[in-house]
């Protein structure tokens, strides 16, 4: 088990080293001087100038990647030049809107995808199955964005059951504040759901092929007890794969629903940081994501070797 943990941390190290240099080259190649964007195009060369000083600009670019680095490993996100506040505070402002939102539609998008595969693959052939397949398949032709909006004329609009957006804030109560997620929570979460359901239906379809449920079927278990107790666990490798990649999506994908919906997350704040020319807060975001979608990904794995023994020495 320990080679096997030990080799997944190395990956992701790596991983995260090379995510650390393609963000920060790209960032530094986008056109306009951050200074002068900041400051507006009648401001004089002298406060642009002492402006790029403050902000570093002026440095070579390996010093000042070497500078970012540092920071973001010891935790020092470094400073916001637009809200004159530590990045690590909007972080922790903007996170705990964010976190709960990608949780929510994580739960949502389980909690219906995973029965659906399962009745599907156990009728299939059947009108339900082709019922089902075809749901999930608008599901995943229909843009979120537009899902959002039409959640927002539905059930705030048209029957006012709940709101078109904002967020109270958590000290408004936690009923009103999980009102304010379910709707950008559901319009992220049926997407994701439509993909999850066709996965586990063609994982449990492959598994219940095996000689093992054949075996287990002759033995007299019923049908639903071979499924639930046999098939399934065999097919949440699959599952857990896309279920990972899930969360990262639905934690690093809010930028457009959380813009429909106005919530004051992580994707509203990288969405203003680039339109304000915040490079700090853009690229210590991004890190974050990255490395959350690194450490989602590292315990998927180790996830793999609790399901499968036979993974742990790999």
């Amino acid at each position: 088990m320990m080679p096997f943990l030990l080799k997944r941390i190395g990956t992701g190290a790596i991983t995260l080293l090379l995510a650390s240099i393609v963000v920060f080259a790209m960032l530094d190649v986008v056109p306009g001087d951050p200074a002068r964007m900041m400051l507006g195009m009648n401001a004089t060369e002298d406060a642009v100038q002492a402006l790029r000083e403050q902000m570093g600009l002026n440095q070579p670019l390996i010093m000042r990647y070497m500078s970012w680095l540092g920071g973001f490993l010891v935790g020092d996100l470094g400073r916001s030049y637009t809200y004159s506040v530590p990045v690590s505070q909007l972080v922790a402002e903007r996170a705990v809107v964010s976190l709960p939102l990608a949780l929510l539609a994580l739960f949502l998008s389980t909690a219906i995808a995973i029965p659906v595969g399962l009745y599907s693959a156990s009728h299939r052939g059947k009108a339900a199955d082709t019922i089902a397949m075809g749901a999930s398949q608008l599901g995943v032709a229909i843009p979120n964005f537009w899902f959002a909006l039409l959640l927002v004329y539905v059930f705030a609009i048209a029957l006012r059951l709940l709101p078109a957006g904002g967020f109270p804030g958590w000290t408004a109560g936690t009923w009103p504040a999980l009102k304010a997620l379910f709707l950008p929570a559901i319009a992220l979460a049926l997407p994701q759901a439509a993909i999850l359901a066709r996965v586990t239906r063609s994982a449990l379809l492959d598994v219940l092929g095996e000689d093992f449920v054949r075996t287990a079927r002759a033995k007299g278990l019923s049908r639903n007890t071979v499924l639930w107790r046999h098939a399934l666990r065999n097919a949440l490798i699959p599952v857990f794969t896309i279920l990972g990649l899930q969360f990262s999506f639905l934690l690093a994908g809010t930028i457009i629903i959380e813009n429909v919906f106005y919530l004051p997350g992580l994707g509203r704040l990288i969405f203003q940081a680039i339109t304000q020319r915040d490079l700090i807060v853009v690229e210590s975001v991004v890190m974050l994501l990255v490395a959350t979608v690194i450490v989602v990904n590292l315990l998927v794995d180790l996830s793999y070797a609790a399901i499968d023994p036979r993974l742990r020495g790999t």
